[in-house]
């Protein structure tokens, strides 16, 4: 993401951030400094939603499905100071 804007330049020229968002990629947006929201295609936004399973289908379908993963009790834990 090489396009970074500050919010009231963004507010300012939102057309050209939105055409930028489409033709170059995400666009970042700062308030105060601080990284605060991204613009992008809408297209992106779709794939990016497309992308996101369940997840319990991903533990389903995780090689280690199956696999005893219980702790072994023989050793004691390590007693944590809170």
């Amino acid at each position: 993401m090489d396009t970074t804007w500050q919010i009231q330049d963004a507010k300012n020229r939102l057309s050209e951030v939105v055409e930028r968002a489409l033709k170059q990629g995400p666009q970042l947006i700062t308030r105060h400094g601080r990284k605060t929201v991204v613009v992008l295609a809408y297209s992106e936004y779709r794939k990016l939603c497309k992308s996101q399973g369940k997840l319990s289908d991903f533990f389903r379908a995780s090689p280690l499905a199956g696999v005893d993963l219980t702790r072994d009790k023989s050793q004691p834990r390590d007693e944590v100071q809170l």
